[in-house]
Protein backbone atom coordinates (compact mmCIF):
# COMPACT_ATOMS: atom_id res chain seq x y z
CA UNK A 1 0.00 0.00 0.00
CA UNK A 2 1.31 3.06 -0.85
CA UNK A 3 0.95 6.49 1.72
CA UNK A 4 -1.48 8.64 1.30
CA UNK A 5 -0.55 12.30 -0.11
CA UNK A 6 -1.13 15.25 1.55
CA UNK A 7 -3.90 17.91 -0.07
CA UNK A 8 -2.48 20.19 -3.13
CA UNK A 9 -3.77 23.13 -1.13
CA UNK A 10 -1.35 22.70 1.78
CA UNK A 11 1.81 23.04 -0.06
CA UNK A 12 0.50 26.46 -1.67
CA UNK A 13 1.62 29.83 0.15
CA UNK A 14 -0.77 31.17 2.48
CA UNK A 15 -2.03 33.97 0.31
CA UNK A 16 -2.69 32.32 -3.04
CA UNK A 17 -5.71 30.38 -2.01
CA UNK A 18 -7.59 33.96 -2.03
CA UNK A 19 -6.26 35.29 -4.78
CA UNK A 20 -7.02 32.27 -6.86
CA UNK A 21 -10.58 32.14 -4.89
CA UNK A 22 -11.17 36.17 -6.37
CA UNK A 23 -10.27 36.03 -9.39
CA UNK A 24 -12.14 33.19 -10.10
CA UNK A 25 -14.96 34.66 -9.04
CA UNK A 26 -14.50 37.56 -11.13
CA UNK A 27 -14.58 35.31 -14.06
CA UNK A 28 -17.63 33.55 -12.88
CA UNK A 29 -19.22 36.90 -12.68
CA UNK A 30 -17.94 37.33 -16.17
CA UNK A 31 -19.22 34.03 -16.97
CA UNK A 32 -22.48 34.63 -15.78
CA UNK A 33 -23.63 37.72 -17.15
CA UNK A 34 -22.35 36.44 -20.98
CA UNK A 35 -24.69 32.67 -20.05
CA UNK A 36 -27.88 35.06 -19.46
CA UNK A 37 -27.30 37.02 -22.73
CA UNK A 38 -26.14 33.96 -24.80
CA UNK A 39 -29.49 31.66 -24.97
CA UNK A 40 -32.29 34.30 -25.62
CA UNK A 41 -29.92 36.02 -28.78
CA UNK A 42 -29.38 32.47 -29.83
CA UNK A 43 -32.97 31.64 -29.62
CA UNK A 44 -34.13 34.34 -31.45
CA UNK A 45 -31.73 34.07 -33.67
CA UNK A 46 -33.49 30.32 -34.22
CA UNK A 47 -36.76 31.67 -34.60
CA UNK A 48 -35.80 34.22 -37.30
CA UNK A 49 -34.85 31.34 -39.29
CA UNK A 50 -37.22 29.03 -38.95
CA UNK A 51 -40.09 31.38 -39.97
CA UNK A 52 -42.56 29.88 -42.67
CA UNK A 53 -41.55 30.92 -45.60
CA UNK A 54 -38.01 32.76 -44.56
CA UNK A 55 -35.08 32.17 -46.37
CA UNK A 56 -31.60 33.20 -45.63
CA UNK A 57 -31.88 35.69 -48.06
CA UNK A 58 -35.84 36.53 -48.35
CA UNK A 59 -35.30 39.35 -46.58
CA UNK A 60 -33.63 42.22 -46.09
CA UNK A 61 -31.72 43.08 -42.93
CA UNK A 62 -31.97 46.55 -43.81
CA UNK A 63 -35.92 46.57 -44.06
CA UNK A 64 -37.91 48.68 -41.55
CA UNK A 65 -39.38 45.35 -40.69
CA UNK A 66 -36.69 43.23 -39.90
CA UNK A 67 -35.45 46.00 -37.67
CA UNK A 68 -37.68 46.02 -35.90
CA UNK A 69 -38.36 42.80 -34.96
CA UNK A 70 -34.32 42.55 -34.08
CA UNK A 71 -35.33 45.75 -31.73
CA UNK A 72 -38.15 44.16 -30.64
CA UNK A 73 -35.84 40.68 -29.95
CA UNK A 74 -33.21 42.84 -28.72
CA UNK A 75 -35.17 44.74 -25.98
CA UNK A 76 -37.19 41.42 -24.51
CA UNK A 77 -33.58 39.58 -24.50
CA UNK A 78 -31.90 41.97 -22.47
CA UNK A 79 -34.60 41.82 -19.92
CA UNK A 80 -35.04 38.50 -19.91
CA UNK A 81 -31.22 38.64 -19.14
CA UNK A 82 -31.95 41.45 -16.40
CA UNK A 83 -34.41 39.46 -15.17
CA UNK A 84 -32.64 36.40 -14.62
CA UNK A 85 -29.13 37.74 -13.09
CA UNK A 86 -31.61 39.93 -10.83
CA UNK A 87 -33.43 36.27 -9.14
CA UNK A 88 -29.81 35.00 -9.23
CA UNK A 89 -28.63 37.71 -7.35
CA UNK A 90 -31.81 37.44 -4.79
CA UNK A 91 -31.13 33.91 -4.49
CA UNK A 92 -27.57 34.04 -3.77
CA UNK A 93 -27.99 37.18 -1.39
CA UNK A 94 -30.23 34.88 0.68
CA UNK A 95 -27.65 32.20 1.10
CA UNK A 96 -24.84 34.61 1.83
CA UNK A 97 -26.77 35.99 5.08
CA UNK A 98 -28.44 32.58 5.69
CA UNK A 99 -24.71 31.62 6.24
CA UNK A 100 -23.40 34.75 7.91
CA UNK A 101 -26.26 34.90 10.25
CA UNK A 102 -26.15 31.19 11.10
CA UNK A 103 -24.35 31.38 14.74
CA UNK A 104 -25.67 34.75 15.49
CA UNK A 105 -28.14 35.89 17.80
CA UNK A 106 -31.20 37.90 16.74
CA UNK A 107 -30.75 41.15 15.63
CA UNK A 108 -32.63 43.93 17.93
CA UNK A 109 -33.70 46.48 14.60
CA UNK A 110 -32.94 47.74 11.59
CA UNK A 111 -29.73 49.72 12.12
CA UNK A 112 -27.94 46.58 13.18
CA UNK A 113 -29.01 44.96 9.89
CA UNK A 114 -27.85 47.93 8.45
CA UNK A 115 -24.60 47.79 10.03
CA UNK A 116 -24.64 43.91 9.28
CA UNK A 117 -24.53 44.78 5.67
CA UNK A 118 -22.12 47.70 5.80
CA UNK A 119 -19.77 45.62 7.41
CA UNK A 120 -20.38 41.78 7.43
CA UNK A 121 -21.76 40.81 4.39
CA UNK A 122 -19.79 43.27 2.46
CA UNK A 123 -16.83 42.09 3.65
CA UNK A 124 -17.82 38.69 3.07
CA UNK A 125 -19.22 39.46 -1.03
CA UNK A 126 -16.26 42.43 -1.19
CA UNK A 127 -13.85 42.05 0.87
CA UNK A 128 -14.18 45.33 2.41
CA UNK A 129 -16.45 47.66 4.06
CA UNK A 130 -18.94 50.61 2.84
CA UNK A 131 -17.02 53.67 3.11
CA UNK A 132 -19.92 55.70 3.88
CA UNK A 133 -23.51 55.19 5.10
CA UNK A 134 -26.09 57.63 5.46
CA UNK A 135 -29.73 57.58 6.93
CA UNK A 136 -32.75 59.68 7.18
CA UNK A 137 -33.99 57.58 10.12
CA UNK A 138 -36.96 57.39 8.64
CA UNK A 139 -36.15 53.61 7.07
CA UNK A 140 -33.65 55.01 4.35
CA UNK A 141 -30.42 54.07 4.22
CA UNK A 142 -27.96 55.20 1.59
CA UNK A 143 -24.16 52.81 1.39
CA UNK A 144 -21.73 54.40 -0.72
CA UNK A 145 -18.42 52.00 -1.63
CA UNK A 146 -15.90 54.47 -3.10
CA UNK A 147 -13.68 51.99 -5.13
CA UNK A 148 -16.65 49.34 -5.86
CA UNK A 149 -14.42 46.73 -6.96
CA UNK A 150 -16.41 45.15 -10.08
CA UNK A 151 -16.91 48.05 -11.93
CA UNK A 152 -13.12 47.15 -13.48
CA UNK A 153 -14.31 44.32 -15.31
CA UNK A 154 -18.23 44.52 -15.05
CA UNK A 155 -20.84 44.89 -17.33
CA UNK A 156 -24.07 47.19 -17.44
CA UNK A 157 -26.17 44.38 -15.80
CA UNK A 158 -23.90 44.48 -12.69
CA UNK A 159 -25.61 46.96 -10.89
CA UNK A 160 -28.59 44.45 -11.53
CA UNK A 161 -27.00 41.56 -9.45
CA UNK A 162 -25.85 43.74 -6.52
CA UNK A 163 -28.93 45.38 -5.65
CA UNK A 164 -30.56 42.00 -5.95
CA UNK A 165 -28.19 40.56 -4.02
CA UNK A 166 -28.58 43.03 -1.25
CA UNK A 167 -32.50 42.62 -1.40
CA UNK A 168 -32.13 38.86 -0.92
CA UNK A 169 -29.77 39.37 1.92
CA UNK A 170 -32.25 41.64 3.83
CA UNK A 171 -35.12 39.50 2.91
CA UNK A 172 -33.49 36.51 4.48
CA UNK A 173 -32.82 39.05 7.92
CA UNK A 174 -37.06 39.92 7.54
CA UNK A 175 -36.63 43.01 5.80
CA UNK A 176 -38.89 44.01 2.58
CA UNK A 177 -36.85 46.60 1.04
CA UNK A 178 -36.36 47.93 -2.26
CA UNK A 179 -32.78 48.64 -3.21
CA UNK A 180 -31.51 51.65 -6.07
CA UNK A 181 -27.87 51.38 -7.57
CA UNK A 182 -26.61 54.89 -8.55
CA UNK A 183 -23.40 54.90 -10.54
CA UNK A 184 -22.05 58.48 -10.90
CA UNK A 185 -18.96 58.52 -10.74
CA UNK A 186 -16.90 55.07 -11.72
CA UNK A 187 -15.61 53.27 -9.79
CA UNK A 188 -17.94 54.93 -7.27
CA UNK A 189 -21.15 53.19 -6.08
CA UNK A 190 -24.09 54.28 -4.04
CA UNK A 191 -27.02 52.07 -2.61
CA UNK A 192 -29.91 53.38 -1.58
CA UNK A 193 -32.23 50.98 0.75
CA UNK A 194 -35.95 51.87 1.06
CA UNK A 195 -37.58 49.94 3.97
CA UNK A 196 -41.06 48.55 3.78
CA UNK A 197 -42.52 49.36 7.14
Amino acid sequence: MSAALPPAASTAPAGAANAVAESCFDLLMMEIVDLMHRPAAAAAAAAAATRPGATALSEDASSPSAAATATDATASDKEAAYFKLETLGYRVGMAIAERATRDRPRFADNLEIVKFICKDFWISVFRKQVDNLKTNHRGVYVLTDNNFRWFARMSADGPASETSKLAGALANLGIVSVVIAEVSNIPQCTFQIKFRL
